[in-house]
C-alpha cells in the first residue's frame, strides 16, 4: 500500500475522478432481466473498446488510474461494475460463468463489434469466462493482470487471511456481512475525521506535486482543490461497498470456489497473462497451475508484487490495441 507505485495510482484516481464524475464515469443501462448494469468510461473517446474487470472487493471507477495513459495509447476503457458492486443490481445466486452473458448484452448496447477484455486481480476469472463462452468473432483479445488465482490449485497456498475469509463467506455469509458493514461505516467515520483528514490532504499535496515533476499532462489538468481529490479518492475506495456488502460476501465465495463454472482447458482462445513472482495475495504457482492448462495461454512474470506489477501497466495495455499490439490476428 506504500509502495511509489500505488501513490502514483491513487494521485491518478483522485486527480482523474473528478473531471469525469456524473458524466461518463457514472452511466447505466438496464439489462433484459430488469437488472440495471452500471459503467464508467475512461481514455481515447474513439480508441479501440477495451473492457476493464475490477478487482475485488472495488468497482468501475478502478479504472480511472488509466485514464490518461490509455488515452496516449488509444483505447476507449469501458469499465462495469460487476452485480452489487458500484451502481450494478445485486444478482442472488449467480455464477462467474453467468457473466458473459451481462458482458455480450452490454457490448451489443454499445454497438460494440469486436473488443478486447482485460481483468484485473478479481476481475481475472470473469475475463477467462469470456474468453471460454463469447463468440469468437466478438473478442480481440483476452488479458488477466495480476488475476485471482484457481483455488483448485491447492488452498493451502493461500494467506490464512485470504482461507478464514472463503471460510466465513461459505459457512456464515450473514455474519460476515454483519461484520464487513460494520467495518466499512468505521472506516467511513474515521476518515471523516480532523486529524485524519489533515493526513490525506497532505499525503495528496507531496504525492500529487511528484507526478506533475513526472508527468507533464497531469500538471497541464485544471487544477484540482485538494480536498476535491480527497472526496473522490475516498470515492472510489468506498464506490464498491454503495449498496453495502450483499456483493462482497458473494463474490468472496464464488472467487474461492473449486469449480468457476468452466474448465481451463476447454478455453479455446489465446489468453496473456501477466503476474508478480512476489505477490503474496495470489501466488504465482497458482498462476503457473493455470497457464499451463489453458490451451493457448502466455503467462509473464514480472519480479513484482500484486501491486507493484502496476509498474507495467503502459507495456501490458499496449497490448489490446489491434493497431500497435503484437497479438496474432484472428481469424
Amino acid at each position: 500500500m506504500n509502495s511509489p507505485t500505488w501513490s502514483r495510482v491513487t494521485t491518478r484516481y483522485a486527480s482523474q475522478l473528478s473531471k469525469n464524475r456524473g458524466g461518463k464515469e457514472d452511466q447505466t443501462f438496464t439489462l433484459q432481466d430488469g437488472r440495471v448494469l452500471g459503467y464508467a468510461e475512461y481514455g481515447h473517446p474513439n480508441g479501440f473498446p477495451l473492457l476493464y474487470f475490477h478487482g475485488y472487493p472495488s468497482s468501475r471507477l478502478e479504472a480511472s488510474a488509466v485514464d490518461n495513459l490509455t488515452k496516449r495509447l488509444r483505447l476507449r476503457i469501458l469499465s462495469p461494475d460487476r452485480p452489487g458492486f458500484g451502481l450494478s443490481s445485486f444478482q442472488p445466486n449467480r455464477r462467474i460463468i453467468d457473466y458473459p452473458a451481462d458482458i455480450k448484452a452490454f457490448a451489443q448496447h454499445l454497438q460494440l463489434s469486436k473488443f478486447a477484455v482485460l481483468g484485473g486481480s478479481g476481475g481475472g476469472p470473469y475475463a477467462l469466462a469470456c474468453a471460454h463462452t463469447l463468440p469468437r468473432e466478438m473478442l480481440s483479445a483476452v488479458g488477466v493482470m495480476a488475476g485471482a488465482p484457481p483455488w483448485e490449485a491447492g488452498p493451502e497456498k493461500m494467506t490464512l487471511g485470504r482461507r478464514w475469509l472463503r471460510w466465513a463467506a461459505v459457512n456464515t455469509p450473514t455474519a460476515l456481512r454483519i461484520l464487513t458493514d460494520g467495518l466499512v461505516g468505521l472506516l467511513r467515520w474515521i476518515v471523516s475525521t480532523g486529524p485524519i483528514t489533515k493526513r490525506i490532504d497532505k499525503w495528496l499535496e507531496s504525492t500529487s506535486k511528484g507526478e506533475q515533476e513526472k508527468e507533464p499532462l497531469l500538471a497541464a489538468e485544471e487544477p484540482r482543490s485538494v480536498v476535491e481529490r480527497r472526496e473522490q479518492l475516498l470515492r472510489l475506495a468506498f464506490e464498491g461497498f454503495a449498496q453495502g456488502s450483499a456483493a462482497s460476501v458473494q463474490e468472496a465465495r464464488l472467487l474461492s470456489e473449486q469449480d468457476w463454472g468452466f474448465k481451463f482447458e476447454d478455453i479455446d482462445f489465446p489468453v496473456k497473462l501477466w503476474h508478480g513472482t512476489n505477490d503474496a495475495d495470489a501466488p504465482v504457482e497458482m498462476i503457473r497451475y493455470m497457464a499451463n492448462r489453458l490451451p493457448h495461454g502466455v503467462l509473464k512474470e514480472f519480479d513484482e508484487t500484486h501491486f507493484t506489477l502496476a509498474n507495467h501497466l503502459e507495456e501490458i495495455l499496449a497490448e489490446f490495441n489491434p493497431d500497435t499490439s503484437s497479438n496474432p490476428k484472428e481469424a
